[in-house]
């Protein structure tokens, strides 16, 4: 065989090689950080939920099907965007001690708890003000019907960084009079409810509890 066309054959079997590793290697593996959050859609009736939806946890589909059933108006994307905006607007309210804002939002249960936090904060003479650095990440866990009741377990994961100013005279790290700035990461677990065939269709936040990030 000719060396010249020796050459070529090597030069068209590694451009082949390659070809395969960028297509084997150039694709992105699992869930991304810049992916958005998961939620579950709801499967055909009749369909098994494993099959039809590839990736999403079967049971969160199958609990999702039977909320639906209860409430055919349930949307399980429409909801998550939802609790994200009552998310920073609890997390906001609960800081900077809006008691007016997080009523209409919480349980009796859980808005006593938060007044417990909020009286002992005025009571040391510390006001707080939060942001969230990015976006918070939401994924639903667990959406059903329980009686007459519909509940939703969502998981959130959230960069915030407070600023606590402490009151007059007190150190503060830095120049005097600078709020004590802190950064966090939090994941947690938020649960919702409402009550089925009620004419008030807001969700309430029932319960927090941590969560693996």
């Amino acid at each position: 065989m000719p060396v010249q066309f020796s050459i070529v054959i090597f030069a068209v079997i590694a451009a082949f090689i390659l070809f395969q590793l960028y297509n084997v290697l150039g694709k992105k593996v699992g869930r991304q950080p810049q992916e958005g959050p998961r939620t579950p859609a709801l499967p055909a009736a009749g369909a098994e939920p494993a099959l039809r939806t590839p990736g999403v946890d079967a049971t969160v589909l199958a609990a999702a099907a039977s909320l639906r059933a209860r409430d055919p108006a349930f949307d399980p994307a429409k909801f998550i965007e939802g609790a994200r905006q009552a998310y920073e607007t609890i997390v906001r309210g609960y800081a900077s001690g809006d008691r007016a804002a997080l009523t209409p939002l919480l349980t009796p249960a859980v808005l006593a708890s938060f007044e417990t936090g909020i009286a002992a904060r005025e009571t040391r003479g510390e006001t707080e003000q939060v942001e969230f650095l990015h976006p918070p990440r939401a994924d639903l866990e667990l959406a059903s019907a329980e009686g007459d009741r519909a509940v939703a377990k969502v998981r959130f994961l959230a960069e915030i960084r407070s600023k606590i100013l402490l009151p007059e005279g007190e150190a503060t790290p830095g120049a005097p009079g600078e709020p004590r700035v802190e950064e966090r990461r939090t994941a947690e677990h938020w649960t919702f409810e409402r009550s089925l065939g009620a004419t008030d269709p807001n969700w309430v936040l029932a319960r927090v509890e941590p969560a693996n990030a």
